[in-house]
């Protein structure tokens, strides 16, 4: 349903991942004034990764209302009857 876009996320979200553990690597070897500008870095990544994900359950959401939507529509009333006649007993009433 979503066009390839979830693969493109899950892409963009591991690039992230990456940067953010060269940001740790950075932290291991940066002096203390730096630490802050490694830190700023790091919550903005974050910031970008938590609105990816943040976007994909609204898409998600989206999604699963439209399924709900299409199920609501749906007669499955044939279905319903042919479950009944096998759930008849054999020899019973109304069984084969």
């Amino acid at each position: 349903m979503d066009g390839g876009r979830g693969v493109n996320n899950i892409e963009s979200l591991a690039e992230r991942l990456a940067e953010l553990e060269k940001l740790v690597e950075e932290l291991e070897d940066v002096s203390g004034s730096g630490v802050v500008d490694v830190l700023d870095q790091a919550v903005a990544l974050l910031k970008d990764v938590n609105a990816h994900i943040e976007a994909g359950l609204l898409e998600s959401e989206g999604e699963a209302q439209q399924l709900d939507d299409l199920l609501k529509k749906a007669d499955f009333g044939l279905f319903d009857a042919a479950l009944k006649e096998l759930e008849r007993p054999p020899g019973g009433p109304g069984g084969g």
